[in-house]
């Protein structure tokens, strides 16, 4: 079946990911792979669904993402970036701290129910040739950054603001920039919507922000320094 591109990275806990493939053109290289390995990884979809509960299979981006994911900053700032009309990927453990995400990307249509029915008809090979080809790789390779680095980036909903926010408050911007709305926030952490709410304002207050597009801009800015 037809899709324009592909690109497979491979996922050990919170590290940054190992770029395994991808058929970009270079200028789109450049956001798909470079700027996302940046930090934008952190608040992914398939990244968040690797190291999750989700089950190995194949995934439209639709069905794992928080219920606000597409009016998110992160969908805003980065992902509306790539112009993609839809992306699935398949995912797959290779062992229980390794796992490989093969994406599939269409630029003009979405796939339909029976290119999806395919697509997972055909997991196990997929799966099987990953194994074969991958199960060896250094995992400690080129595309692995330094722990002192892999510290700094998941610590980074934390440490924004320079340790002004409370724990709490590290949580809410971490699921915020996430996509979730303050209703699925307030189950995730058993708090109520208002509570929420009442945090993000603390934390807009305490780092002298206005907008959630500024608070990306913090969170990019917290993983680049040092």
């Amino acid at each position: 079946m037809p899709y324009e591109f592909t690109v497979i990275f491979g996922y050990t806990g919170k590290d940054r990911p190992l770029a395994l493939f991808d058929d970009f053109t270079p200028a789109r290289r450049k956001l798909h792979v470079d700027d996302y390995l940046e930090g934008p990884y952190l608040i992914d979809p398939f990244f968040l669904a690797s190291i999750g509960d989700t089950a190995p299979g194949i995934w439209r981006l639709k069905d794992i993402a928080p219920d606000r994911f597409y009016q998110g900053e992160y969908y805003r700032s980065y992902y509306a970036k790539t112009g993609l009309a839809e992306e699935v990927a398949f995912l797959i453990d290779l062992d229980t701290e390794f796992q490989i995400v093969v994406s599939l990307m269409r630029t003009e249509k979405k796939f339909s129910k029976a290119e999806m029915r395919v697509l997972s008809e055909i997991q196990p090979i997929v799966e099987a040739l990953c194994r074969r080809h991958w199960s060896g790789v250094d995992k400690s390779g080129p595309g692995k950054t330094s722990d002192i680095l892999n510290q700094r980036v998941a610590d980074a909903f934390n440490t924004i603001g320079d340790g002004a926010l409370t724990d709490r408050e590290g949580q809410i911007v971490e699921l915020t920039l996430r996509g979730h709305s303050s209703e699925a926030i307030g189950r995730l952490l058993s708090i109520s919507p208002g509570t929420v709410r009442i945090h993000r304002r603390n934390v807009y207050s305490k780092l002298r922000i206005n907008s959630q597009g500024e608070l990306f801009s913090l969170f990019l800015d917290t993983i680049g320094a040092g």
